[in-house]
């Protein structure tokens, strides 16, 4: 397989529970701490601890696009600021051929709840909103956007191959810009679902540590303003860096547990690898998935040992908990962050090591980096790997 030719990252934006911005969550990774508690956003009686963003983010006054979905308002804020760090304003999406890229899992899908509840309310506001509350949809109609839309809903992949696709645009010449990333909001069927699975913690979740017992879940966004080679040319500024590559694998083992001997992740990792032009010697770190569930981190420890020796690890799930759909998208922003800073944060909750685990742990302090191109990589339900391979520095297009 031959290299790929590596697409700019204009700007990006994100929000989660770590902060409301990126410079915001990348402040709140270094200082090692974290602040999950149960649930506010809808009513439970169940006390699992979630990451949920409590502050009122959402600045209608900037937006057209304001009757929709929690999933959606974190998306479009996302963007604004994506937008804003390119040096862009919404006069480019009028000029230029853009497209939409956005993984979820949430989607549209909580207004089956309300429309089916409320009976009160005329029949049809909630079809409306069922209709129009997708992520991708709303940025369209916000930026009016009017080249390819397409929303990804591939489990905790989702926000990895939404970037992966969306780079394939740029390639290809379907779209000068393309906005890409991921967002999903808490949502109750999730959060009781996840509980139903046995795989909550009721705690901080621990990833690689040998008391992991479970994960968190959080919400949030990311968006990336994806350009060509020509606006790449035109820009004012340097690009805060590039997709090298992207691998999907599917294991093809069980609907949510993690092949045992790692074969889909790996094949993932090698198609990133060649499609990237990389070796693991280029590596400089690895952002895991890092779940703190018992099997994800087993599996992953094992292929990252296997196929990366030496190259340092971590996860910020410890931080954010684990955003579902939007999870590739803000680990990918995060790793972005940590390559311009050469400085990863310490994988929090890991402690004590797992016996069952090969000699590789993930670093437990803040630690300075080398190099300038990193791996973070996304499994999901339904047996599926994801994998993009990061840089910054520059790029002669």
């Amino acid at each position: 397989m031959k290299p790929v030719e590596p697409v700019a990252i204009a700007g990006i934006g994100c929000i989660c529970s770590a902060g409301l911005v990126l410079n915001e969550c990348m402040d709140f990774l270094y200082k090692g701490k974290r602040n999950p508690a149960p649930p506010v956003n809808f009513p439970t009686k169940l006390t699992f601890p979630v990451f949920e963003v409590l502050e009122d983010f959402f600045q209608s006054s900037l937006f057209e696009e304001k009757n929709v979905l929690r999933t959606c308002k974190l998306a479009l804020t996302a963007t604004l600021e994506a937008i804003s760090d390119a040096g862009f304003d919404r006069e480019i999406f009028k000029t230029k051929r853009v497209g939409a890229c956005i993984g979820t899992n949430v989607g549209c899908s909580m207004h089956d709840e309300s429309f089916s509840n409320d009976s009160n309310t005329p029949f049809i506001t909630p079809v409306y909103r069922f209709l129009f509350s997708n992520p991708t949809s709303s940025i369209a109609s916000e930026f009016g956007i009017t080249g390819p839309l397409q929303t990804v809903v591939n489990a905790c992949s989702s926000g990895n191959d939404a970037l992966g696709l969306a780079a394939s645009w740029i390639r290809s010449g379907i779209c000068d810009v393309v906005i890409a990333g991921g967002t999903d909001e808490m949502y109750q069927i999730t959060y009781t679902g996840f509980k139903s699975l046995l795989i909550n913690d009721d705690s901080p979740c621990k990833p690689f540590d040998v008391n992991r017992n479970g994960l968190n879940l959080g919400e949030g966004a990311a968006v990336f303003i994806l350009v060509s080679e020509e606006i790449e040319k035109e820009m004012k500024k340097n690009p805060r860096g590039y997709i090298l590559g992207y691998g999907a694998a599917t294991d093809a083992f069980h609907h949510t547990k993690t092949r045992p001997d790692g074969k889909g992740l790996k094949l993932a990792i090698d198609e990133a690898m060649e499609t990237s032009g990389t070796t693991p010697l280029d590596i400089a770190f690895i952002n895991a998935h890092g779940t703190g569930t018992l099997d994800n981190d087993l599996v992953e420890s094992r292929v990252l040992y296997e196929m990366f020796p030496g190259v340092p690890f971590f996860s910020t799930k410890g931080y954010t908990g684990h955003t579902l759909g939007a999870a590739g998208a803000i680990e990918a922003a995060f790793t972005i962050a940590c390559l311009e800073k050469g400085r990863i944060p310490a994988n929090v909750g890991f402690t004590t090591a797992d016996p069952e685990m090969p000699p590789a742990y993930p670093v437990q302090q803040n630690s300075t980096i080398n190099g300038n191109k990193a791996l973070s990589e996304t499994l999901a339900f339904g047996g599926n790997n994801s994998v993009l391979i990061l840089s910054t520095g520059e790029h002669q297009p």
